[in-house]
């Protein structure tokens, strides 16, 4: 048996297959070695039925993981998982390089992340090579989920936030100044509260103004890390995984087009490819 998981930072999406039979498919909280220590990870692993069932009949486990991007933070995750898969061989790497294979198997291409965050990288068909990217939701995440979350909050801190929006967003959230800025510096994991936002744009998606910040994120995304790839890799084949690049994929799109850069195929999750990859190979 074979557990395939792509984490981002608020979901980890599992498969566990057996001879190309899917044994379970669900959903824990996200996996985070930036976030989560192995003493977390481990507890979390332990209060999953699916889990303790089949501990000890897993013998490969595939892990894709926002933060594991570090041989400190994928030892972190290697730990909890060896301490937990008795009898696996466990693989973590970053969850760029679950998308890649996810969107690219094994043909070159360049991979970008829009979700709760957003990354970028070039993947020779074998690996993802290494770049300056992944600066997190504080110094980059142009067009993700948390980015979203601070323009809408902003806005409403501002007063700049059209009144109609304004009012739906009080109504929504109960919010005021005091709690949003409590929520925002002084929580933990602040960048899952401000991609929970997200909703509020999935809510309003044929509000003209948000439809604006939304596009308006999406070209600082391509701008910075797409066009510069793409210049270095030019002809080569442009994906996009993640919910946000999804749920809103018409404006990307637009943006793309905008920037003379063509979309070659956009995937909501990447576990369901992933998961018929690597039942491929076992």
């Amino acid at each position: 048996m074979i557990a395939v998981v792509y984490s981002g930072s608020y979901f980890a999406h599992w498969r566990l297959t057996d001879k190309g039979r899917t044994v379970a498919s669900f959903k824990t909280n996200g996996i985070n070695p930036y976030f989560n220590d192995e003493k977390h990870i481990l507890q979390l692993l332990n209060k999953n039925i699916n889990l303790i069932h089949h501990a000890e009949e897993i013998k490969r486990i595939y892990f894709f993981g926002a933060g594991a991007s570090s041989d400190e933070r994928k030892k972190i995750v290697q730990n909890a998982f060896e301490a937990f898969f008795k009898f696996g061989k466990i693989s973590v790497e970053h969850d760029i390089a679950g998308a890649a294979i996810a969107c690219c198997k094994n043909e070159p291409g360049i991979i970008s992340i829009c979700g709760s965050g957003t990354n970028a990288a070039w993947y020779d068909g074998k690996r993802v090579w290494p770049n300056n990217y992944g600066l997190g939701y504080i110094l980059a995440d142009e067009g993700s989920g948390n980015w979203l979350g601070r323009q809408l909050i902003k806005e409403f801190m501002n007063d700049t936030l059209p009144p109609s929006l304004r009012k739906k967003f009080i109504h929504k959230y109960d919010a005021d100044r005091k709690n949003l800025l409590e929520k925002v510096y002084r929580q933990k994991q602040p960048a899952l509260f401000l991609s929970s936002f997200t909703d509020f744009y999935l809510d309003n998606k044929n509000d003209h103004h948000l439809q604006n910040v939304i596009k308006k994120g999406f070209s600082k995304l391509i701008s910075t890390y797409l066009l510069p790839l793409y210049q270095q890799h030019q002809g080569t084949s442009v994906h996009f995984a993640g919910s946000v690049a999804f749920n809103f994929q018409e404006h990307l799109y637009e943006a793309a087009a905008e920037a003379d850069l063509q979309i070659t195929n956009i995937i909501k999750e990447p576990i369901n490819n992933l998961l018929t990859y690597y039942s491929s190979k076992n």
